[in-house]
């Protein structure tokens, strides 16, 4: 009762309020809260916590949270710019911010899985792959406005 109303309702209505792309913003946020959850209790299983280890992965993540902001605001700018352009035949709502988030919800989950599999538990063996796989297509998605330099 107190988990519903405390929890889960919230969610769930910031999830319907601001849909598909609020929803993506969840789902990262519990799978940051989730991963940072996994890794210290892997780290204390394992007799390995560190205070300086977890304020290291704690930095990380926060500069994830700021890469991700940071193209918020950048989509929030070319919404304002390209939907001010008339003549467009389309509108502009968000992209690079929904990428850069799947790309970390991605990366987050392929981490819960390597903290499971510390654990003890084995998660299938193609999960990791179709994670991998979807990765690649989000970089390719990512590649299409901004390609790599040959260097990379």
């Amino acid at each position: 009762m107190i988990y519903e109303l405390y929890i889960t309702d919230p969610i769930a209505g910031l999830a319907t309020s601001w849909g598909w792309y609020g929803s993506l913003w969840i789902v990262w946020l519990l799978c940051l809260v989730t991963d940072l959850f996994t890794g210290i209790v892997v780290a204390c299983k394992t007799n390995k916590w560190s205070p300086k280890v977890t304020l290291a992965g704690v930095w990380r993540k926060l500069g994830n949270i700021a890469i991700v902001l940071i193209t918020a605001v950048l989509d929030f700018f070319l919404k304002q710019i390209i939907n001010d352009m008339h003549w467009l035949p389309f509108s502009y709502t968000a992209f690079l911010s929904p990428i850069v988030l799947v790309w970390y919800i991605l990366t987050e989950i392929s981490s819960i899985l390597e903290n499971i599999e510390q654990l003890g538990a084995t998660p299938p063996p193609f999960l990791m792959r179709w994670i991998i796989a979807l990765q690649k297509r989000v970089r390719q998605a990512g590649n299409i406005i901004a390609p790599p330099d040959r260097d990379e």
